[in-house]
């Protein structure tokens, strides 16, 4: 995906019997700018997983024992609306001191916990359910290692900064490390009782537990220094995380349909969109991923919020103000930035800030500028928020400006790329590993490079300026913009229609060659509007074939192609926001049965992985009675695989709102496979709202509207 795929690299540790610890069974919370990942057990073992703020690991080893053995694993969950985390376990045999060996599965034992302003809580809760006395020698272990992100995810560094030695207090520890930016970080571990022996990486107790006895032992990590954990303390910031989290999910319309499992998979998504969502200056916008994004990309958070647009678009407004402001002043090898240029993404950890990495932050992608600007006109389509466009012309003017002077590198008409340093991205479109482009050979092709989906955006880019232009009664500019829009279609038209595949190839490369690959990128292209009608039938005949449709969604490369692998990260993996785009693009063209089947392969997906869609996922052909193959470092919530689910179903119903005439137009719509019944309520345009039912009618869907000021137009 982005920065540097953790495909290879990435470290998958291993449980106590060998089994990897896969995504799936790895456990995320997150506030702010800080996350945990951790294992079933609630443990982290310094592999991949931790408790990180602001890019840095600040807990890398935190482990429980009852007896000096782990738990036996009951079982573990995130709540729904992912505030919780819990994990289920049992005791294993338990040493007397110089007496027998306790009996197992006397103990059972919970952890419970959540992270509360960038602080995590933790209660271990041990309940004695024999009819004896139990003596329950309990140890936590833990520790901090102060790894950046990056070194986290494979990469070397030649020097690092001082770890000083752990600070003991009567119930804490503290560590710091001196960073080479001159930055010290800080992790506190406090326990609410005092430990019978402490030391730099081990708190050990010795607790006596009557039958039907229970004991609770608090925990907090944070950057700061707090004050003793307590009850009291767990329960105040427990109420205040959930009810943060409710205010976070109340944002848009409610969706709800006849179907219960189909109804946690909307809550489930929702729920991870509110996770994911952080509260900036500028208002809430979508961190990409959890572990490896938890952060702020460009093209993500775009996608994000177009995926989420028709129902709430103040997602949209949040990602188009922050981007603004954060956009290039200056051109840059090393960030390849350039005046105009929207952010790829944006770090604040030790690495990015020494320069070791080009990613504090970086401009290397082809594609969020374009993404801005057409975000930008279809957000003003469904709110007429003419206020906010005004505000952002500026920034979209020099947004357009970089399209013009710095998209164009060799001057052919086409938006390029090309890395200004080799510390930057190969690839720069959102198949960014290093080989997601080639040519039908194998051979990958020289810069610069246009992409086939780049020029889609761009078309729609220059499309949604000349409509704004006008709004704004500037005709000149309108007409000089969609002038530009058409000739990008006809460059695209001719230059990569393959008629003898009846496909768009996939780039063109620096010596002006096409790249004659079938990828799911014209699928993109479908999603802007750009081809001609009877191409884009062409295109979607294709898309649907086994060659792509794997059953489970859409492989990003087709079969037979040089370099398929239905494990690798972009060469026939299925990425779930790449099919809802590919299904959104289908619709604009009056497909819809393939639409329709396409979200019930998503939703089947979804409900083997606990109704979360990942990252990403394998290319194997579906097999019967066979689940989905997991990608092994998928990230697990992820913004834009959580959001596809909304655009799966705003494609399904045909729906779009005009928010220039005040209408809701719904054509030729469908329900997804198995909901007899679905309302969008208190959907809101302008100042009005308006309730919508969806109801099957035989073959045919029927389509209500209430609530007045707001036209209902079917088609």
């Amino acid at each position: 995906m982005d920065d540097m795929a953790p495909a290879p690299d990435a470290p998958v540790e291993t449980g106590e019997t060998g089994e990897p610890r896969v995504p799936y069974r790895l456990f995320a919370l997150k506030d702010k700018d800080t996350f945990i990942v951790a294992d079933a057990f609630g443990d982290i073992r310094g592999a991949g997983d931790g408790l990180f703020h602001n890019d840095t690991r600040i807990l890398s080893h935190f482990r429980i024992f009852l007896g000096g053995r782990p738990p036996s694993l009951l079982s573990a969950a995130i709540g729904q609306d992912n505030v919780f985390f819990t994990s289920h376990g049992a005791n294993q045999a338990l040493p007397y001191p110089g007496g027998p060996v306790g009996p197992p599965g006397v103990l059972h034992v919970e952890r419970k916990r959540f992270l509360w302003e960038e602080r995590l809580y933790e209660r271990i809760c041990c309940v004695n359910y024999s009819r004896d006395v139990v003596l329950i020698p309990l140890s936590v272990e833990f520790g901090a290692d102060f790894r950046d992100m990056f070194e986290v995810r494979g990469l070397r560094r030649k020097v690092r900064g001082r770890e000083l030695p752990p600070q003991l207090g009567e119930r804490c520890v503290r560590f710091v490390y001196e960073g080479l930016d001159g930055v010290d970080r800080t992790s506190v571990i406090t326990f609410s009782d005092p430990p019978g022996r402490l030391n730099g990486h081990r708190a050990d107790y010795m607790y006596s537990l009557q039958p039907e006895g229970r004991l609770e032992l608090y925990i907090e990590v944070g950057e700061h220094d707090g004050v003793v954990p307590s009850r009291e303390r767990f329960r105040d910031a427990a109420a205040r995380a959930r009810w943060d989290m409710r205010a976070r999910r109340r944002h848009g319309a409610r969706l709800k349909s006849s179907g219960r499992l189909f109804n946690e998979w909307l809550e489930k998504s929702r729920s991870d969109l509110a996770l994911l969502t952080t509260r900036m200056e500028t208002g809430p916008y979508p961190y990409a991923g959890i572990p490896w994004f938890s952060t702020a990309f460009g093209r993500d958070a775009i996608i994000t919020a177009w995926q989420i647009l028709w129902f709430e678009p103040s997602l949209a407004r949040g990602v188009l103000t922050y981007l603004a402001a954060h956009q290039a002043e200056e051109v840059s090898a090393f960030r390849d930035s350039a005046p105009g240029k929207i952010m790829h993404e944006t770090r604040k950890g030790e690495m990015p800030a020494m320069g070791e990495v080009p990613f504090g932050r970086y401009y290397g992608g082809v594609d969020t500028t374009p993404l801005f600007v057409a975000l930008a006109g279809a957000y003003a389509e469904r709110t007429r928020d003419m206020a906010l466009i005004d505000d952002l012309w500026p920034a979209l003017t020099r947004a357009v400006h970089w399209i013009d002077k710095y998209g164009d590198s060799d001057g052919d008409g086409l938006i390029d790329y090309k890395r200004g340093k080799d510390s930057g991205l190969a690839n720069q479109g959102w198949k960014d590993s290093e080989d997601s482009v080639f040519h039908a050979d194998g051979r990958f092709p020289n810069g610069p490079i246009a992409l086939v989906e780049v020029q889609g955006y761009a078309f729609a880019a220059y499309r949604s300026m000349a409509r704004l232009a006008h709004q704004r009664g500037d005709q000149d500019n309108a007409a000089r913009w969609a002038a530009r829009a058409e000739q990008i279609r006809a460059a695209v038209e001719s230059r990569f229609w393959m008629p003898d595949k009846d496909f768009y190839g996939i780039a063109i490369d620096g010596e002006g060659k096409l790249c004659r690959v079938m990828t799911s990128n014209p699928g993109h292209l479908l999603f802007s509007g750009l081809p001609a009608p009877d191409r884009a039938r062409k295109v979607t005949e294709r898309l649907m074939s086994t060659a792509f449709d794997s059953g489970w969604g859409l492989r990003t490369l087709a079969t037979g192609e040089a370099r398929f692998n239905p494990m690798s990260y972009h060469n026939g993996s299925i990425w779930p926001h790449d099919t809802a785009i590919c299904a959104m693009g289908l619709s604009r063209y009056g497909e819809r049965d393939g639409v329709v089947n396409m979200t019930a392969n998503l939703f089947e997906t979804a409900n083997t992985f606990e109704m979360r869609l990942p990252e990403l996922f394998c290319g194997f052909p579906r097999m019967a009675g066979e689940p989905p193959v997991a990608y092994p470092v998928a990230c697990l919530p992820q913004a834009w695989a959580a959001g596809s689910i909304f655009m799966m179903l705003q494609a399904c119903l045909g729906l779009t709102v005009d928010g220039w005439n005040h209408e809701v137009h719904v054509t030729d719509p469908r329900l997804p496979i198995g909901i007899d019944w679905l309302a969008v309520d208190g959907l809101r345009i302008g100042g009005d709202k308006v309730d919508l039912t969806f109801e099957r009618a035989g073959r045919r869907v029927r389509v209500e509207a209430r609530g007045g000021g707001v036209p209902l137009k079917v088609r």
